[in-house]
């Protein structure tokens, strides 16, 4: 039997019990809809949140103290002279000291509690942050320790609603400022944070909060932000008077973190979690098999009286066991089939839907999953289909006759 009257016996097989061949290739169906479904969804969310990594640039490096992710670890570990001392490096540049004021921001009778940055005028383009209205914070700001202050884009709506507020004065704890400008929107909901803080100069932080300790600091490296970490690292531990020969980050009082760091735990992160959701996925695959083997065999129990005829006019049990094989192979391809149109559908809309409320989120149909997905539902139809055709191959054909 060649491979063209294979395929027609296989499909003409499939054929004679539509609403069986149907709920058989359900399990299929939905396995491999679910591993294409799985796989592209993880790859969708970890291309989503690299690129608004990527929106601060590759090159920007956060210093903090180690209390920030430690619990009872120091917070007052970066100072002034830290700052000074890191901005002199070659290998980085915009360095920015960040002083946090805790303190409430007032309007009238509105008040909210966003972020409030002490910062210098870099801070903006270290964070990408683009002005909508007024004018950023400038060294005028920062000279004259002036009460000014720049609104991110919803404490702005929060505030002051439609009302234009550039030259309107608000509140910080007891203190009155001016402000002189607001940004755009960051459009996305994994940086929304950034639409909320309240910037007001540096200087004018440090008497405000009477802080002399930093809160942390952002920059940006020159070339290799590797060679930049290493430099501020052995600065720090230096001025800290920090030996840590084995550098263990443990024993430091700082924590210097780059946005490539970020993005390498973010792969990894989500390469785990899609991988696991894949294999999960995968049961359903395996249930699957398991259907087609139970009707296949109920088919060969079926069939067995054609079985016997063809046998008693010259087939071979290669040429059986070859048919109800290609059997099983096709219902799983065409199972395989409709699941990778299903699965990627099904994300399609979903990315749709993730579009609306995240921003700026892309669908990325993984080829390879659909590549694996499909080889894993030929693979199934094969490896279950087996035990069935190798029972009809062996079929006595004059017991097969008399079969009722």
């Amino acid at each position: 039997m060649n491979s063209l009257d294979l395929l027609t016996a296989a499909f003409s097989g499939i054929r004679t019990n539509t609403k069986r061949t149907a709920m058989t290739m359900l399990g299929i169906i939905i396995g491999v809809a679910a591993v294409v479904l799985m796989i592209s969804i993880g790859r969708s969310f970890e291309s989503y949140i690299l690129s608004q990594i990527d929106s601060f640039g590759t090159n920007t490096m956060d210093i903090i103290p180690t209390g920030f992710e430690k619990f009872g670890g120091n917070l007052e570990s970066l100072t002034i002279e830290d700052y000074e001392r890191v901005k002199r490096l070659s290998t980085v540049e915009h360095v920015v000291p960040v002083i946090i004021v805790g303190k409430p921001v007032g309007y009238g009778r509105e008040e909210r509690t966003p972020m409030v940055f002490g910062a210098t005028e870099s801070i903006f383009g270290n964070y990408g942050l683009e002005i909508d209205q007024g004018r950023l914070l400038d060294s005028a700001d920062e000279e004259g320790a002036l009460h000014s202050a720049v609104v991110a884009y919803q404490t702005s709506l929060d505030l002051f609603g439609n009302r234009n507020p550039l030259g309107e004065r608000i509140t910080i704890g007891e203190e009155s400022f001016t402000v002189v400008g607001t940004l755009q929107s960051v459009g996305s909901l994994l940086l929304s944070d950034m639409d909320k803080p309240v910037f007001i100069p540096f200087s004018t932080a440090r008497i405000v909060s009477g802080q002399d300790h930093l809160s942390y600091m952002t920059l940006k490296t020159v070339g290799d932000p590797d060679i930049a970490k290493r430099d501020i690292t052995e600065l720090l531990r230096d001025r800290h008077r920090i030996k840590n020969p084995e550098n263990d980050p443990d024993k430091d009082d700082f924590i210097a973190r780059s946005a490539e760091q970020v993005t390498s735990i973010v792969s990894s992160v989500t390469m785990g979690l899609t991988v696991f959701l894949a294999l999960i996925a995968c049961i359903s695959l395996l249930v699957g098999g398991i259907g087609i083997m139970n009707i296949m065999l109920v088919t060969v129990t079926e069939r067995t009286r054609e079985i016997g005829l063809r046998k008693a006019i010259g087939a071979r049990p290669r040429d059986i066991l070859l048919q109800f094989l290609a059997e099983s192979v096709a219902l799983t391809c065409t199972g395989g089939i409709i699941g990778i149109l299903l699965g990627a559908g099904t994300g399609w809309m979903l990315s749709q839907i993730a579009n609306r409320v995240l921003g700026e989120f892309h669908f990325v149909l993984s080829l390879s999953a659909i590549a694996s997905a499909f080889a894993m539902a030929v693979v199934t139809g094969l490896v279950f289909g087996v035990y069935p055709a190798r029972k009809a191959s062996r079929l006595d054909p004059i017991e097969a006759l008399r079969y009722e």
